[in-house]
């Protein structure tokens, strides 16, 4: 390891190096806040909330159709090797894609785009007790029983291992990782089975861990090739496509060219079938710093949890991705691969869309993102904002919008989207600009007041990548369907109809409830391959006693 830019007492220094905190980054950036690089970053200043007006905001529901000239239609899809669909219709010069158009052209570009999501950090804030009185001690209270059951288990463990759910029975359901492994087998198989074998892994994964949580998501990797939603389905993908994949491990790096790939990347080869073989970027971590009520210069936090010379690991946000996955996508965008999904790993509704990678294939555009009317729920996340000049981006709520604000816009009138967490690229574009992308995202300092201490964190939020770009389609969706999140341990409790009924949840709490369950219900008997029985949700190829 390098040594780090400015003096720290030895005890503090060797206290970070044994919590695999990268100090020489940590540091970079202490001193660079202290310079004033950051003074520039400011607060997002919105002068409005876009319209759905079905060009750049698109509302996508069941009857929707998209219309585009005959020449352009038929030149993008001709550039990706596919043909008009029977099912467009010809108006004039135009050509109308309806729904089943649409789904055809995104399922058939299945094995042309990669499904990552971003595991980068631990569930500190998911558990921590604080945090979960966003939606007030009433609440929490009502919640208590299940929730101090679960909140150990949660705490510090990579948020995708932890359960996306809680069954009917009261148990604890799959992880989030385990359920989108599934959803991508079970959408392999149906790609095989309607257009055949592509001779290439459908929809491979890739993901970003971090330096803390990599080892353990990769030993849970190597037992999920023996989970009972995952091992069935993966031996028929594999017999299906004849992938005979021998010696290879998931997240292994054969098959690729080791001289394109950083030394923190790990890639399976193109062909792998297996049900959790993930193409890695591992995201370094950083350090807390003070509190901004302790004025500059800031240093680094040392007193966590109240002993002296203690820092607290913590990744620089998900907004390092680019950065992070950049050999990735490359890798990716090298062997073939023309757009990519990219997600938070704890929404459930987090699934490709072939609607959507169709739209995006047709317009032209360089991305794509997903946005819902905000909820009494949506407290942590992101908003679509105008800014001065008629720029769009997604502000995040506190880091770069204050939640007064959004309370502000709300009053007056406006409709606020909120954002899903879930972007589509086309690798074409983002590729060649990946590198000044990731080095012109801002970086945001927040105070934070958690079980640890009062300190401040850095990061990047991936979706301001949104304020760097041309242009991009947003998608309005259903958010019980596209965007059934957790970012706090109360909010899967409340989806998974935990203290239903009871008085002590708020009013608009409870009628939340009732749409999330019904929809995390149709997203484990539809895309997920569940069904509910005995209390307990089961796979469907599951047998039956």
């Amino acid at each position: 390891m390098q040594k780090p830019p400015s003096p720290l007492d030895a005890a503090l220094l060797a206290d970070m190096e044994s919590k695999g905190i990268d100090v020489s980054l940590a540091l970079s950036i202490l001193e660079d806040y202290n310079a004033g690089m950051y003074d520039g970053v400011k607060a997002v200043e919105a002068t409005g909330v876009p319209r759905v007006d079905g060009t750049t905001v698109i509302a996508i529901g069941p009857e929707f159709s998209y219309t585009l000239s005959a020449s352009t239609a038929k030149s993008r899809l001709a550039a990706l090797g596919l043909d008009i669909p029977e099912t467009a219709r010809k108006r004039g010069e135009n050509i109308e894609f309806p729904r089943p158009a649409l789904v055809e052209i995104g399922e058939r570009l299945f094995p042309r785009t990669a499904y990552g999501v971003l595991n980068g950090g631990s569930a500190t804030s998911y558990a921590d007790k604080k945090k979960n009185l966003a939606f007030g001690a009433q609440a929490l209270a009502a919640l208590a029983p299940v929730f101090d059951s679960l909140a150990d288990r949660c705490k510090d463990k990579p948020k995708g291992l932890t359960p996306a759910y809680i069954d009917p029975d009261g148990q604890a359901g799959a992880s989030f990782l385990a359920l989108k492994a599934r959803a991508r087998l079970l959408a392999a198989i149906r790609y095989v089975e309607r257009y055949g074998d592509p001779g290439r892994a459908i929809l491979p994964l890739f993901q970003m861990s971090s330096v803390g949580n990599d080892a353990e998501l990769a030993k849970a990797y190597r037992e999920y090739e023996s989970h009972p939603f995952l091992a069935g389905l993966s031996a028929k993908l594999r017999l299906m496509t004849s992938a005979s994949v021998s010696g290879t491990a998931s997240g292994s790096t054969a098959g690729a060219k080791k001289a394109d790939i950083h030394e923190t990347v790990r890639f399976p080869i193109s062909r792998e079938q297996a049900a959790c073989a993930f193409a890695t970027g591992v995201q370094p971590m950083i350090c807390a710093y003070t509190h901004s009520s302790e004025g500059r210069p800031k240093r680094v936090f040392d007193r966590a949890n109240g002993e002296a010379n203690s820092a607290i690991a913590l990744p620089g946000g998900h907004g390092q991705c680019f950065r992070v996955l950049a050999s990735v996508l490359k890798s990716l965008h090298a062997l073939g691969l023309r757009y990519a999904y990219l997600g938070n790993v704890d929404n459930i509704g987090f699934l490709p869309d072939p609607v959507e990678i169709a739209l995006l294939a047709l317009s032209g555009e360089p991305a794509a993102f997903d946005f819902s009317m905000r909820t009494a729920v949506d407290v942590k996340g992101g908003i679509l904002v105008e800014m001065a000049g008629g720029r769009r981006t997604v502000a995040d709520i506190g880091p770069a919008i204050s939640f007064e604000a959004v309370r502000k816009l709300e009053d007056e009138g406006a409709s606020i989207l909120f954002n899903c967490a879930t972007g589509l690229f086309d690798l074409d574009w983002l590729v060649p600009r990946i590198d000044d992308l990731a080095r012109r995202l801002p970086v945001r300092f927040t105070d934070q007041d958690k079980d640890a201490g009062r300190y401040a964190q850095a990061e990047q939020v991936t979706w301001e990548i949104t304020s760097l770009l041309p242009s991009f389609l947003a998608f309005a969706v259903d958010k019980y369907d596209r965007f059934i999140a957790a970012k706090l341990l109360v909010e899967t409790l409340i989806t998974s109809g935990i203290g239903k009924g009871d008085p002590r949840l708020p009013p608009e709490i409870s009628a939340a409830q009732e749409l999330l369950y019904e929809g995390l219900a149709r997203k484990l008997s539809g895309p997920y391959g569940l069904e509910l029985r005995e209390g307990k949700w089961r796979a469907l190829e599951e047998k039956k006693t």
